[in-house]
C-alpha cells in the first residue's frame, strides 16, 4: 500500500481504487480535503461519488491505493470521534421521537447526551424534537440525519447527497446549515451532483467521471474566470477581429454572440478595434463561463450504473 504522511489532512486518498470484477467503480483517484474547508465532491450518478465516501469511512474495502482521515485509517478507532457521515440518507426508528432517536445513537457512539440538544438547535429541529420521526417532512429528516452525524462534535463531516429529494425550500435550508457547519471550523466534504448547490457553498470542487478525479480546484478556476460577452454585427468579422487581436484560443462564438477569455478591464480596447472597423457593437458586458458547460466537458456528459 502506498505511503501517507501521518499528519496528514482530514481526508487523503493515493490511487484509491475499487474494481468489481472487470468494472473500475473508481480508478486511481487522488483526493486531498484541508483542513476547515467545504469541499465539493461532484459528478453525475453513478461517477463513484459514493463508493468513494464509503471507502473513506472503513465501509468498503478498497481494491488499491491507499486512503488516510486525519493520518490515520478508515475505520481506526482512535480517530473514530473525529469523523461524522451521513451516507445515502438517514435511517431512523419511525415512531420514536426525534430527540429519543439521537439519545439512542448517542449512546450507541458513545457521545454525551447533551450533545442531543446541542445538535438540534444545529439544525433548527429544537421545536419538533418531541415529534415522532414518521411525521417528520423529508427535509427534516435529512436535518435529522446531519444532527446524528454531529453528535460526536466531529473535526470532519462526510455528507452523500444531502438534498437528494429536497423541495427548493428543503435544498436552500440544508446549504444554510452546511455554510453555517464550515464557518464554524468543521471541514465538510459534501457529494453531489447540483451543480448550483456546489457552487453556493464549496470552497474548492474535485470533478469524478467515470471513477477517476478529472478537475480538483475552485469553482472560479474551473469556470475559467473572468470573460467579455460581446453581441455584434455582423458577427462572423467581428470573431476575425477579435482572433486577431486576442489570439484564436480566446474567442468562442455561442448562441451568435462573442465569448472573450479576457479580463473586463480589456472592454474598451476590444469595443474600440471593434467599432473602428466597422462592426455595430450592442452588448458588451463582463460574464462567467456556466459552470455546467465546463462540467459537462469534463465529464462527457455521461453516466455510469456504479455509484
Amino acid at each position: 500500500m502506498t505511503n501517507l504522511d501521518a499528519n496528514g489532512p482530514p481526508v487523503r486518498a493515493v490511487g484509491l481504487t475499487k474494481r468489481y470484477g472487470d468494472l473500475a467503480a473508481v480508478d486511481a483517484l487522488d483526493l486531498t480535503v484541508r483542513t476547515g474547508e467545504v469541499y465539493g465532491f461532484l459528478g453525475p450518478n453513478g461517477a463513484g461519488k459514493t463508493t468513494t465516501l464509503r471507502m473513506l469511512l472503513g465501509l468498503v474495502r478498497p481494491t488499491g491505493g491507499a486512503v488516510r482521515l486525519f493520518g490515520a485509517r478508515p475505520g481506526d478507532p482512535r480517530h473514530l470521534r473525529q469523523v461524522g457521515a451521513l451516507i445515502e440518507g438517514p435511517a431512523f426508528y419511525p415512531y420514536l421521537s426525534g430527540r429519543d432517536n439521537l439519545r439512542v445513537l448517542a449512546r450507541y457512539a458513545g457521545a454525551p447526551g447533551r450533545r442531543v440538544p446541542v445538535v438540534l438547535d444545529v439544525v433548527d429541529l429544537t421545536d419538533r424534537a418531541g415529534d415522532r420521526y414518521v411525521t417528520y417532512s423529508l427535509g427534516m429528516k435529512q436535518r435529522l440525519g446531519v444532527a446524528a452525524a454531529l453528535l460526536k462534535d466531529p473535526r470532519l463531516l462526510i455528507l452523500d447527497e444531502p438534498t437528494n429529494g429536497l423541495d427548493p425550500a428543503g435544498m436552500a435550508d440544508m446549504r444554510t446549515l452546511i455554510r453555517r457547519l464550515g464557518a464554524g471550523g468543521c471541514t465538510v466534504l459534501l457529494s453531489s451532483h447540483l451543480l448550483g448547490e456546489v457552487q453556493q457553498i464549496c470552497d474548492r470542487v474535485g470533478v469524478i467521471a467515470g471513477g477517476r478525479l478529472v478537475a480538483e480546484s475552485t469553482v472560479a478556476e474551473l469556470r475559467g474566470g473572468a470573460a467579455l460577452r460581446v453581441v455584434a454585427e455582423p458577427v462572423d468579422r467581428a470573431a476575425d477581429l477579435a482572433r486577431a487581436l486576442l489570439g484564436a484560443d480566446r474567442v468562442r462564438v455561442r448562441d451568435g454572440a462573442l465569448e472573450l477569455a479576457v479580463e473586463p478591464d480589456r472592454a474598451a480596447a476590444v469595443n474600440a478595434e471593434l467599432v473602428d472597423a466597422g462592426v455595430a457593437v450592442s452588448e458588451l458586458r463582463p460574464c462567467e463561463r456556466d459552470l455546467e458547460d465546463v462540467f459537462l466537458e469534463l465529464t462527457g456528459g455521461g453516466l455510469r450504473s456504479v455509484g
